[in-house]
């Protein structure tokens, strides 16, 4: 495999050709470190040129939730307000970097078949992990029996099929490590699919698996 360094010098001759936008989806559970990572990714992307546009699910459900109903439905409408958001800035040139959870199949499919340029990245952190962070104490407040409809224990959280890059949880691991490691597939990503007809999933041909790496996300 390549070093990252080779990549990082092929980035400004994938800058002409590459789409003109992209959306780099990051998901996992509560604590998985999501928005960590997805800050790390953002800021080896600025230096490289290419200052992207950074999503957070936690900042965006005060700007697009009117309610406070945590139920299945309104997750999934919230859900696909993102997806909504990050398509228009995505198709207007904007490399888009989104941190949420939203794990539902239907908003994984209408990703892959409306987002330009999608980059799925998926946190596998263990449960045992996430409630020992547990840093906005989700977990400790749903055994408590004061909240309900938490996303891995009694709201059925769909794991991504064919994440373009998944990560699983080892410690020890930084997670700028990890945003190195991401980096360098998404460039190469930007640039296999240069190479192919576009509109066409490799996933669906069958043709590539997804990459996968193990780390250690902090919590946030």
């Amino acid at each position: 495999m390549k070093s990252y360094e080779i990549y990082l010098s092929e980035w400004s001759m994938l800058k002409s050709s590459a789409p003109p936008g992209s959306v780099i989806w990051i998901t996992g559970l509560s604590d998985s470190g999501k928005t960590t990572l997805a800050r790390h990714f953002s800021s080896r992307l600025r230096s490289l040129g290419k200052p992207p546009t950074l999503l957070d699910g936690d900042q965006l459900r005060e700007v697009f939730w009117d309610h406070q109903t945590f139920d299945r439905q309104s997750r999934m409408q919230l859900g696909f307000k993102y997806a909504s958001l990050c398509k228009m800035l995505a198709l207007q040139g904007h490399t888009v970097i989104i941190a949420t959870i939203a794990l539902f199949r239907e908003i994984h499919t209408w990703n892959r078949k409306n987002l330009p340029g999608y980059f799925e990245v998926y946190l596998d952190t263990p449960l045992e992990e996430l409630r020992k962070r547990d840093s906005k104490g989700i977990y400790r407040r749903f055994d408590a029996g004061e909240i309900s409809n938490v996303y891995g224990l009694d709201l059925k959280a769909d794991i991504p099929l064919y994440p373009e890059f998944r990560v699983r949880f080892v410690p020890g691991k930084p997670p700028e490590a990890v945003a190195d490691e991401l980096t360098t597939k998404f460039i190469q990503s930007l640039k296999e699919n240069h190479h192919e007809q576009k509109g066409i999933c490799r996933h669906e041909r069958g043709s590539c698996a997804p990459w996968t790496f193990e780390y250690h996300q902090k919590s946030i």
